[in-house]
């Protein structure tokens, strides 16, 4: 019987497109306050191929956890990227800003951490999606797919909107009319990521709970 070779999760497809998403938002980073045009491409190519690592990983069976929370790391990282970039270019809106930046991470790691730790008995737990709305927020790709592009659509069109207030549509910018029909989105999500947070709290307490129960219990 010839032995299995052991596969190498690293130099899986979806991971080498993750690899592809994390050069291109260094080079995004990079040339954000020096050439709006290379920063914004190689940002939205870095966002447009985490639609493909998914289906890739679907197609080639090839979902991993690593991939997963490369995808995760990728995502936050980017658009706290951006966000530090827009703190600084409007100075003003500093606060705003990094409190959007705060949530957007604080709440993504406490839930997924939260969700860890869960494991398989999450039944146990509050769970977001036994709501109707939050249901379809989670079950819908095509709504979470709306929900995450207006987010990135917001930020996105405020940066470029500091350089170049874009073609006119019946006499309005461009990037003002991204920028404003795309705010209701971010907030909706920014709201959404802020009940994440609250739920992940509440479990991860009731994980509290039951461990000092069994600790009690052995001390007895």
């Amino acid at each position: 019987m010839t032995e299995q070779t052991e596969e190498n999760i690293f130099l899986f497809v979806p991971n080498i497109i993750g690899y592809a998403r994390v050069i291109l938002a260094l080079i995004s980073f990079y040339f954000m306050t020096t050439n709006y045009v290379i920063a914004s491409l190689c940002y939205v190519v870095s966002a447009l191929l985490d639609v493909v690592d998914g289906h890739a990983a679907r197609y080639f069976n090839q979902g991993t956890k690593f991939g997963a929370m490369l995808d995760q790391l990728t995502d936050r990282c980017g658009t706290m990227g951006l966000v530090a970039v827009l703190a600084h270019l409007y100075p003003n809106a500093m606060f705003p800003l990094l409190l959007s930046m705060c949530i957007d991470v604080a709440c993504h790691w406490i839930y997924l951490h939260s969700s860890i730790l869960q494991g398989k008995q999450s039944h146990k737990f509050i769970d977001m999606s036994e709501n109707s709305i939050m249901n379809v927020y989670y079950t819908n790709r095509i709504v979470l797919f709306f929900m995450c592009f207006g987010n990135e659509a917001f930020f996105a069109s405020l940066y470029l909107y500091y350089f170049t207030p874009g073609p006119l549509v019946l006499g309005f910018p461009l990037l003002k009319i991204i920028l404003y029909s795309s705010a209701p989105v971010m907030l909706a999500k920014t709201f959404i990521s802020l009940l994440h947070c609250i739920v992940a709290a509440k479990n991860l307490a009731i994980i509290d709970i039951n461990e000092r129960k069994k600790l009690l219990k052995k001390t007895e």
